[in-house]
């Protein structure tokens, strides 16, 4: 009888020059390329107090409430986590007005990505993503044996209908990036609604709101109504982001209850940890925190368009903490001079192709010399 979705394997792949038997799907994947730490950055360059506006973190930090709940559980931390993470839950649950049973945690909403994918992802099948997007759903979708079918973002934003018109009877998961990493943009309510109507049921579409809470769009969709309409959907959201807690690894979906028992079945019993946990029920109740988190961003973007308009730079309005911009004019072999001219002043950012960059939205201060260091490469270095 033959068998169906058999995963071939890579007949190169070695270990110690014995063959090993590896899938290609795994052979063939790039790693994520994680930065280097910026003290031994420092130590490479020769620089001292480098700024990092390359990751989209909260450059006030975490919230003093937050810090308090980690040190208060220091003494605990002989003890597992609670696994099923109640307390958070609850807090999540009441926050979004939902049944707990409806809510799942994970260590970042990046495993949440990777559990879906082991949850519902057969070999062979497929999951449709916009391009460029958040790298880690293509990583996913490639390791768990299934095809991403990528469609090129249109002026900068998901073209939905030509997402729709990729679903085949293969696609098992789309991915919508809401803002979308890395360009900022956002899809608004009727296009999402509409988005739904295209879609079989039997589609399930993952929302990634990891920048939600800097969105100011009015027409940004309120995506736990459309999952209480009833539309097929998971919505993630991060404590990584706008509460400062990415050295943490904490964050959590939101789904119909069926699809977070499936999740709950593969994930992990102690899958995030006690500190983090505290720390993320401590975060929710500082609504203080969050407000001048969006103040400090709202005026840092403001600066850096009316920089960026007099440097005649090119930039997508953002609904995030970072902007997307690009160097018109120029060579694009020379994206990465730029780059490394900007680290040697020790100003982190983050360089994509050609001479397209992002950069995260920093303390006032922090803005002020990137954009200094920015006009000294332009005009003054040989690049």
């Amino acid at each position: 009888m033959k068998r169906r979705n058999m995963i071939k394997v890579d007949p190169q792949a070695k270990i110690y020059g014995v063959p090993i038997k590896v899938s290609p799907d795994i052979a063939g994947i790039i790693p994520y390329p994680p930065g280097k730490p910026m003290e031994e950055l420092e130590r490479e360059w020769g620089i001292q107090k480098s700024i990092k506006l390359a990751s989209n973190e909260n450059p006030l930090g975490p919230s003093l409430k937050a810090t308090a709940a980690i040190r208060a559980v220091l003494k605990k931390l002989q003890r597992y986590p609670d696994g099923a993470g109640y307390y958070l839950k609850e807090a999540l649950a009441e926050k979004w007005k939902v049944p707990p049973a409806q809510v799942m945690i994970g260590n970042g909403s990046n495993e949440i990505i990777e559990l879906l994918v082991r949850t519902f992802i057969l070999p062979g099948d497929e999951a449709v993503m916009a391009r460029p997007s958040f790298s880690l759903y293509h990583l996913m979708i490639t390791a768990g044996h299934g095809r991403s079918i990528q469609v090129p973002l249109k002026e900068g934003r998901h073209d939905l209908a030509a997402m729709a018109k990729a679903v085949t009877a293969k696609t098992k998961l789309v991915f919508v990036c809401n803002p979308n990493n890395p360009t900022g943009t956002i899809v608004r309510k009727e296009e999402i609604a509409q988005f739904f109507s295209r879609l079989p049921k039997r589609v399930l579409v993952v929302v990634d709101e990891a920048y939600a809470e800097y969105a100011t769009d009015p027409q940004f969709p309120q995506t736990i109504e459309l999952l209480r309409e009833g539309f097929p959907l998971v919505m993630l959201r991060t404590f990584s982001k706008i509460y400062g807690l990415a050295g943490l690894r904490i964050g959590y979906g939101v789904s119909r209850p069926e699809v977070v028992d499936y999740v709950n079945r593969v994930r992990q019993p102690f899958n995030t940890n006690l500190p983090a946990q505290q720390a993320a029920l401590a975060a929710l109740s500082d609504e203080g925190h969050v407000s001048r988190s969006l103040k400090v961003n709202r005026e840092g973007k403001a600066y850096l368009y009316r920089q960026f308009d007099g440097m005649e730079i090119s930039y997508l309005p953002s609904e995030t903490n970072f902007v997307y911009f690009k160097l018109n004019g120029r060579d694009k072999t020379i994206g990465k001079k730029i780059y490394t001219a900007l680290l040697q002043k020790g100003v982190i950012v983050r360089h994509f192709e050609g001479t397209q960059f992002r950069v995260t939205i920093g303390l006032p201060k922090e803005n002020r010399r990137f954009v200094q260091s920015l006009k000294e490469v332009l005009s003054g270095e040989k690049l």
